[in-house]
């Protein structure tokens, strides 16, 4: 290979390094969502969704492989359950390993996952998009979900008390979507997907200026597709 050609190779990886990454149109939003469910994850949802999930591909998490020569044996309903705790164990263990940042915490609840990402975590203060560290962070959470593939998600936004309950729940929408897109841009299908907007509600933290930054955020919620 000529090195007009190395030199040029290399220039163009160094240079796709340093774009910056910007939502796309709204007026495209729901050609990258399509197929998403706007509603809660609830468990007659995840049942209702799971033959359009499979449909495209999906698995569940005992046909994922995770089965050891130990857990062959044994009452079917034991073996399942110590199946799933395996796999959300492991993929618990595997964003709480990559995500060490401020303002991102992963924690575990049952047999579900939760990725909590402070707004100031992951956009832009100034305007309304996803930040480079946003980026990044959202690029590391889509490699990952794409390996634990056998999961719905649920991305739900939340913001700070507001007055205006209608601006609460258009932003907290907003940044919900806004990740559901970069999700999908990045290879998540949507048939897994659930997105909501839930305004002011279940805040995590006080009123005063530090709280009112945490409780607006968007949190990820993974179940196992059973």
């Amino acid at each position: 290979m000529k090195r007009k050609n190395i030199f040029f190779i290399i220039f163009a990886i160094l240079l796709s390094g340093c774009i910056q990454y910007h939502s796309p149109e709204r007026n495209d939003w729901d050609k990258y969502l399509y197929g998403a469910s706007f509603m809660d994850m609830t468990e007659n949802a995840k049942t209702a969704k799971l033959p359009v999930y499979m449909g495209h591909g999906g698995k569940i998490i005992t046909q994922t492989g995770e089965l050891s020569g130990k857990m062959q044996y044994g009452d079917k309903n034991a073996v399942d359950n110590a199946v799933l705790t395996n796999y959300m164990s492991n993929l618990e263990y595997e964003l709480y390993d990559s995500l060490r940042k401020s303002g991102i915490s992963v924690q575990r609840f049952g047999t579900e996952v939760v990725i909590i990402l402070v707004r100031s975590a992951i956009m832009k203060n100034d305007v309304a998009d996803i930040s480079s560290n946003g980026a990044d962070t959202l690029k590391i959470i889509s490699k990952i979900l794409n390996k634990y593939n056998a999961t719905f998600l649920e991305i739900a936004g939340y913001t700070d008390s507001m007055q205006n309950k209608n601006a609460a729940y258009a932003l907290s929408i907003d940044m919900a979507k806004r990740v559901g897109v970069y999700l999908s841009q990045h290879n998540i299908s949507t048939s897994r997907m659930f997105i909501v907007g839930r305004g002011a509600s279940r805040p995590i933290a006080g009123q005063d200026d530090m709280g009112r930054l945490t409780n607006r955020r968007v949190e990820i919620r993974l179940s196992p597709a059973r």
